[in-house]
Protein backbone atom coordinates (compact mmCIF):
# COMPACT_ATOMS: atom_id res chain seq x y z
CA UNK A 1 0.00 0.00 0.00
CA UNK A 2 1.30 3.55 -0.57
CA UNK A 3 0.34 6.95 -0.40
CA UNK A 4 1.40 9.86 -2.47
CA UNK A 5 2.51 13.51 -1.96
CA UNK A 6 3.93 16.61 -4.30
CA UNK A 7 7.49 17.61 -3.24
CA UNK A 8 8.78 21.22 -4.28
CA UNK A 9 10.88 19.49 -7.37
CA UNK A 10 10.49 15.92 -8.96
CA UNK A 11 12.74 14.77 -12.12
CA UNK A 12 11.21 11.92 -13.93
CA UNK A 13 13.03 9.05 -14.92
CA UNK A 14 15.61 9.76 -17.65
CA UNK A 15 18.82 11.11 -18.02
CA UNK A 16 19.99 14.25 -16.07
CA UNK A 17 22.51 17.39 -16.79
CA UNK A 18 24.24 18.13 -13.63
CA UNK A 19 21.92 21.21 -12.87
CA UNK A 20 19.12 18.04 -12.35
CA UNK A 21 21.49 16.47 -10.05
CA UNK A 22 21.85 19.81 -7.88
CA UNK A 23 18.11 20.19 -7.95
CA UNK A 24 17.49 16.39 -7.16
CA UNK A 25 19.99 16.36 -4.34
CA UNK A 26 18.34 19.52 -2.87
CA UNK A 27 15.23 17.60 -2.88
CA UNK A 28 16.52 14.16 -1.43
CA UNK A 29 18.01 16.52 1.67
CA UNK A 30 14.66 17.93 2.39
CA UNK A 31 12.60 15.07 2.41
CA UNK A 32 15.51 12.88 4.17
CA UNK A 33 13.94 9.56 5.76
CA UNK A 34 14.48 9.34 9.17
CA UNK A 35 15.29 5.44 9.12
CA UNK A 36 15.37 5.35 13.50
CA UNK A 37 11.48 5.80 12.42
CA UNK A 38 11.17 2.92 10.46
CA UNK A 39 13.31 0.75 12.66
CA UNK A 40 11.37 0.94 15.67
CA UNK A 41 7.91 0.51 14.11
CA UNK A 42 9.15 -2.31 12.82
CA UNK A 43 10.66 -3.38 16.42
CA UNK A 44 7.12 -2.72 17.93
CA UNK A 45 5.47 -4.53 15.22
CA UNK A 46 7.67 -7.67 15.77
CA UNK A 47 6.56 -7.23 19.42
CA UNK A 48 2.76 -7.03 18.46
CA UNK A 49 2.92 -9.62 16.09
CA UNK A 50 4.88 -12.29 18.21
CA UNK A 51 3.18 -12.01 21.00
CA UNK A 52 -0.35 -12.91 18.46
CA UNK A 53 1.22 -15.78 17.20
CA UNK A 54 2.28 -17.14 20.62
CA UNK A 55 -0.74 -17.20 21.32
CA UNK A 56 -1.61 -19.21 18.08
CA UNK A 57 1.11 -21.65 18.79
CA UNK A 58 -0.52 -22.27 22.01
CA UNK A 59 -3.96 -23.01 20.43
CA UNK A 60 -2.54 -24.94 18.16
CA UNK A 61 -0.44 -26.96 19.94
CA UNK A 62 -3.68 -27.55 22.39
CA UNK A 63 -5.69 -28.02 19.35
CA UNK A 64 -7.97 -25.02 20.05
CA UNK A 65 -9.44 -22.83 17.53
CA UNK A 66 -6.73 -20.00 16.56
CA UNK A 67 -8.74 -17.29 18.65
CA UNK A 68 -10.71 -18.47 22.00
CA UNK A 69 -12.16 -16.59 24.88
CA UNK A 70 -9.13 -17.68 27.03
CA UNK A 71 -6.84 -15.92 24.91
CA UNK A 72 -6.37 -12.76 27.35
CA UNK A 73 -5.49 -15.16 30.55
CA UNK A 74 -3.21 -16.99 28.04
CA UNK A 75 -1.16 -13.51 26.96
CA UNK A 76 -1.00 -12.84 30.79
CA UNK A 77 0.98 -16.02 30.85
CA UNK A 78 3.45 -14.65 28.62
CA UNK A 79 4.22 -11.84 30.60
CA UNK A 80 5.12 -13.78 33.80
CA UNK A 81 6.94 -16.25 31.23
CA UNK A 82 8.72 -14.04 28.40
CA UNK A 83 10.52 -16.86 26.69
CA UNK A 84 7.30 -18.24 25.82
CA UNK A 85 6.59 -15.44 23.14
CA UNK A 86 9.58 -16.89 20.83
CA UNK A 87 6.88 -19.48 20.23
CA UNK A 88 5.00 -16.95 18.26
CA UNK A 89 8.20 -15.94 15.50
CA UNK A 90 6.65 -18.61 12.90
CA UNK A 91 3.52 -16.66 12.77
CA UNK A 92 5.34 -12.91 13.06
CA UNK A 93 8.48 -13.64 10.83
CA UNK A 94 5.93 -15.27 8.14
CA UNK A 95 4.07 -12.26 8.06
CA UNK A 96 6.05 -9.63 8.29
CA UNK A 97 8.46 -11.31 5.55
CA UNK A 98 4.98 -11.22 3.52
CA UNK A 99 4.41 -7.51 3.93
CA UNK A 100 8.04 -6.60 3.83
CA UNK A 101 8.48 -8.25 0.59
CA UNK A 102 4.81 -6.32 -0.97
CA UNK A 103 6.45 -3.14 0.23
CA UNK A 104 9.84 -3.61 -1.10
CA UNK A 105 8.61 -4.15 -4.43
CA UNK A 106 6.80 -0.97 -4.71
CA UNK A 107 9.66 0.45 -3.35
CA UNK A 108 11.77 -1.03 -5.65
CA UNK A 109 9.57 -0.09 -8.95
CA UNK A 110 9.77 3.58 -7.44
CA UNK A 111 13.72 3.44 -7.14
CA UNK A 112 13.50 1.82 -10.63
CA UNK A 113 11.75 5.05 -12.18
CA UNK A 114 13.61 7.70 -9.49
CA UNK A 115 9.86 8.59 -7.95
CA UNK A 116 10.68 9.70 -4.36
CA UNK A 117 9.64 7.17 -1.84
CA UNK A 118 9.90 5.73 1.43
CA UNK A 119 10.97 2.70 3.04
CA UNK A 120 8.07 0.62 4.50
CA UNK A 121 6.63 2.20 7.87
CA UNK A 122 4.72 -0.83 9.98
CA UNK A 123 1.61 0.01 11.58
CA UNK A 124 1.94 -2.20 14.85
CA UNK A 125 -1.55 -2.48 16.33
CA UNK A 126 -4.10 -4.44 19.29
CA UNK A 127 -5.40 -6.08 16.46
CA UNK A 128 -6.09 -9.58 15.88
CA UNK A 129 -3.09 -10.30 13.79
CA UNK A 130 -1.30 -7.58 16.02
CA UNK A 131 -0.52 -5.33 13.36
CA UNK A 132 -2.46 -2.70 10.77
CA UNK A 133 0.02 -4.05 7.77
CA UNK A 134 2.78 -1.96 6.39
CA UNK A 135 2.77 1.01 3.53
CA UNK A 136 5.24 3.06 2.38
CA UNK A 137 4.80 7.41 1.24
CA UNK A 138 5.44 8.37 -2.22
CA UNK A 139 6.77 11.76 -1.86
CA UNK A 140 6.72 12.61 -5.97
CA UNK A 141 4.38 12.67 -9.00
CA UNK A 142 4.41 9.43 -11.12
CA UNK A 143 4.40 10.91 -14.82
CA UNK A 144 4.28 7.83 -17.32
CA UNK A 145 1.38 4.97 -17.34
CA UNK A 146 4.30 2.31 -17.34
CA UNK A 147 5.59 3.55 -14.17
CA UNK A 148 2.56 4.12 -12.32
CA UNK A 149 1.20 0.39 -13.28
CA UNK A 150 4.80 -1.00 -12.26
CA UNK A 151 4.74 0.86 -9.01
CA UNK A 152 1.13 -0.77 -8.86
CA UNK A 153 1.42 -4.48 -9.47
CA UNK A 154 5.20 -4.55 -8.27
CA UNK A 155 3.67 -4.99 -4.60
CA UNK A 156 1.29 -7.60 -4.89
CA UNK A 157 3.98 -10.03 -7.21
CA UNK A 158 6.46 -9.98 -4.74
CA UNK A 159 4.18 -10.41 -1.89
CA UNK A 160 2.52 -13.35 -3.59
CA UNK A 161 5.49 -14.55 -4.59
CA UNK A 162 6.60 -14.89 -0.66
CA UNK A 163 3.12 -15.63 0.80
CA UNK A 164 2.85 -18.74 -1.65
CA UNK A 165 5.44 -20.81 -0.18
CA UNK A 166 4.67 -20.17 3.32
CA UNK A 167 1.07 -21.36 2.83
CA UNK A 168 2.48 -24.69 1.29
CA UNK A 169 4.82 -24.94 4.12
CA UNK A 170 2.30 -23.62 6.97
CA UNK A 171 -0.89 -25.78 5.70
CA UNK A 172 2.05 -29.21 5.47
CA UNK A 173 2.40 -28.56 9.09
CA UNK A 174 -1.37 -28.60 9.49
CA UNK A 175 -3.49 -31.15 10.93
CA UNK A 176 -6.95 -32.65 10.46
CA UNK A 177 -9.14 -31.68 13.53
CA UNK A 178 -12.98 -32.29 12.61
CA UNK A 179 -14.76 -29.15 13.16
CA UNK A 180 -11.81 -26.99 14.19
CA UNK A 181 -13.68 -24.00 12.43
CA UNK A 182 -16.82 -23.96 14.09
CA UNK A 183 -15.44 -23.73 17.16
CA UNK A 184 -13.91 -20.97 17.76
CA UNK A 185 -16.04 -17.49 18.24
CA UNK A 186 -14.62 -16.21 14.87
CA UNK A 187 -14.97 -18.20 11.45
CA UNK A 188 -12.44 -17.79 8.65
CA UNK A 189 -13.51 -17.70 5.38
CA UNK A 190 -10.83 -20.22 2.80
CA UNK A 191 -9.59 -18.50 -0.27
CA UNK A 192 -9.72 -20.37 -4.00
CA UNK A 193 -5.33 -20.56 -3.43
CA UNK A 194 -5.74 -21.71 0.16
CA UNK A 195 -8.73 -24.76 -1.05
CA UNK A 196 -6.55 -25.61 -4.41
CA UNK A 197 -3.21 -26.56 -2.06
CA UNK A 198 -5.13 -27.80 0.80
CA UNK A 199 -6.88 -30.51 -1.74
CA UNK A 200 -3.34 -31.47 -2.56
CA UNK A 201 -2.25 -32.07 0.51
CA UNK A 202 -5.20 -33.37 2.64
CA UNK A 203 -7.52 -35.15 -0.58
CA UNK A 204 -11.02 -35.23 0.37
CA UNK A 205 -10.75 -32.86 3.72
CA UNK A 206 -13.22 -30.01 4.15
CA UNK A 207 -11.26 -26.87 5.04
CA UNK A 208 -13.73 -26.65 8.14
CA UNK A 209 -11.53 -29.95 9.24
CA UNK A 210 -8.14 -28.36 8.90
CA UNK A 211 -6.50 -26.48 11.68
CA UNK A 212 -4.09 -23.83 10.35
CA UNK A 213 -0.39 -24.08 11.35
CA UNK A 214 0.45 -20.29 12.38
CA UNK A 215 2.69 -20.16 9.38
CA UNK A 216 -0.95 -20.81 7.30
CA UNK A 217 -2.40 -18.34 9.06
CA UNK A 218 0.42 -15.31 8.36
CA UNK A 219 -0.11 -16.67 4.74
CA UNK A 220 -4.12 -16.30 5.24
CA UNK A 221 -3.50 -12.53 6.16
CA UNK A 222 -0.98 -12.22 3.32
CA UNK A 223 -3.59 -13.21 0.92
CA UNK A 224 -6.39 -11.53 2.38
CA UNK A 225 -4.00 -8.20 2.24
CA UNK A 226 -3.28 -9.12 -1.25
CA UNK A 227 -6.85 -9.17 -2.40
CA UNK A 228 -7.93 -5.90 -0.46
CA UNK A 229 -5.06 -4.31 -1.83
CA UNK A 230 -6.02 -5.42 -5.46
CA UNK A 231 -9.18 -4.05 -5.16
CA UNK A 232 -9.47 -1.95 -8.73
CA UNK A 233 -10.53 1.43 -6.23
CA UNK A 234 -8.86 4.22 -5.84
CA UNK A 235 -5.52 4.61 -4.96
CA UNK A 236 -5.43 1.08 -3.76
CA UNK A 237 -2.60 -0.68 -6.18
CA UNK A 238 -5.68 -2.25 -7.73
CA UNK A 239 -6.52 1.23 -8.47
CA UNK A 240 -3.36 2.37 -9.77
CA UNK A 241 -3.00 -0.91 -12.71
CA UNK A 242 -6.78 0.07 -13.34
CA UNK A 243 -5.66 4.05 -13.99
CA UNK A 244 -2.83 2.71 -16.13
CA UNK A 245 -5.39 1.12 -18.44
CA UNK A 246 -8.73 3.21 -18.58
CA UNK A 247 -7.24 7.21 -17.46
CA UNK A 248 -9.94 8.94 -16.63
CA UNK A 249 -12.67 6.44 -16.21
CA UNK A 250 -10.96 5.19 -13.61
CA UNK A 251 -13.31 7.28 -10.85
CA UNK A 252 -16.66 6.23 -12.51
CA UNK A 253 -15.20 2.27 -12.23
CA UNK A 254 -14.08 3.02 -8.35
CA UNK A 255 -17.70 4.07 -7.55
CA UNK A 256 -18.97 1.07 -9.51
CA UNK A 257 -16.66 -0.99 -8.01
CA UNK A 258 -17.06 0.75 -4.07
CA UNK A 259 -21.00 -0.14 -4.53
CA UNK A 260 -20.56 -3.34 -5.60
CA UNK A 261 -18.96 -4.03 -2.13
CA UNK A 262 -22.36 -3.27 -0.34
CA UNK A 263 -24.15 -6.43 -1.33
CA UNK A 264 -21.13 -8.37 -1.25
CA UNK A 265 -21.43 -7.24 2.49
CA UNK A 266 -24.71 -7.83 3.07
CA UNK A 267 -25.36 -10.85 1.00
CA UNK A 268 -22.18 -12.84 2.71
CA UNK A 269 -23.02 -11.77 6.07
CA UNK A 270 -19.38 -10.34 6.53
CA UNK A 271 -19.84 -6.62 7.24
CA UNK A 272 -16.40 -5.53 7.45
CA UNK A 273 -16.77 -4.80 3.27
CA UNK A 274 -19.14 -2.15 4.22
CA UNK A 275 -16.52 -0.54 6.38
CA UNK A 276 -14.49 -0.63 3.93
CA UNK A 277 -16.86 0.48 1.50
CA UNK A 278 -17.02 3.44 3.77
CA UNK A 279 -13.82 4.16 4.31
CA UNK A 280 -12.66 4.24 0.34
CA UNK A 281 -15.55 6.06 -0.85
CA UNK A 282 -14.68 8.81 2.01
CA UNK A 283 -10.62 8.67 1.69
CA UNK A 284 -10.10 6.87 -1.46
CA UNK A 285 -11.55 7.35 -4.44
CA UNK A 286 -8.90 10.68 -5.89
CA UNK A 287 -6.20 9.25 -8.26
CA UNK A 288 -3.51 12.06 -9.42
CA UNK A 289 -3.84 12.58 -13.13
CA UNK A 290 -1.51 11.70 -15.58
CA UNK A 291 -1.43 12.76 -19.03
CA UNK A 292 0.61 10.02 -21.15
CA UNK A 293 -1.73 8.37 -23.25
CA UNK A 294 0.91 5.73 -24.17
CA UNK A 295 -0.03 2.62 -24.90
CA UNK A 296 1.37 -0.34 -21.70
CA UNK A 297 2.17 -3.38 -24.31
CA UNK A 298 1.33 -6.50 -24.22
CA UNK A 299 3.55 -7.58 -21.63
CA UNK A 300 2.07 -5.15 -19.18
CA UNK A 301 -1.36 -6.46 -20.33
CA UNK A 302 -0.15 -9.97 -19.86
CA UNK A 303 0.85 -8.74 -16.07
CA UNK A 304 -2.57 -7.12 -15.81
CA UNK A 305 -4.16 -10.29 -16.29
CA UNK A 306 -2.04 -11.91 -13.59
CA UNK A 307 -3.00 -9.50 -10.99
CA UNK A 308 -6.26 -10.24 -11.92
CA UNK A 309 -5.80 -14.04 -11.48
CA UNK A 310 -3.95 -13.47 -8.11
CA UNK A 311 -6.99 -11.16 -7.02
CA UNK A 312 -9.32 -14.25 -7.69
CA UNK A 313 -7.29 -16.73 -5.94
CA UNK A 314 -6.93 -14.58 -2.75
CA UNK A 315 -10.67 -13.29 -2.65
CA UNK A 316 -13.02 -14.72 -0.60
CA UNK A 317 -16.78 -13.14 -0.01
CA UNK A 318 -16.63 -13.65 3.24
CA UNK A 319 -12.74 -13.11 4.85
CA UNK A 320 -14.02 -13.29 8.44
CA UNK A 321 -17.32 -14.32 10.22
CA UNK A 322 -18.75 -15.18 13.73
CA UNK A 323 -19.95 -18.93 14.27
CA UNK A 324 -23.58 -19.80 15.06
CA UNK A 325 -23.15 -19.72 18.90
CA UNK A 326 -21.91 -16.21 19.25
Amino acid sequence: MSSQGLPPVYLPYGPMDGSARIAEAVVARKTKQRYWINVLLFAITLITTTAVGARMAHNFEYNLPAFTEDDLSIMAQFLRHPMELLRGLPFSLTLLAILMAHEMGHYLACQYYRVNATLPFFLPAPTLIGTLGAFIRIRSPIYTRKALFDVGIAGPLAGFVALLPALAIGLAYSRIIPGIADRGELIFGAPALQRLLEAAIFPGVSSSDIALHPIARAAWVGMLATALNLLPIGQLDGGHILYSFVGRRHKALSFVFVAALIPIGLLSGSYGWLVWAAVLFILGMRHPSIQDRSDLGTGRRKLGALALAIFLLCFTLAPVGFSSGY
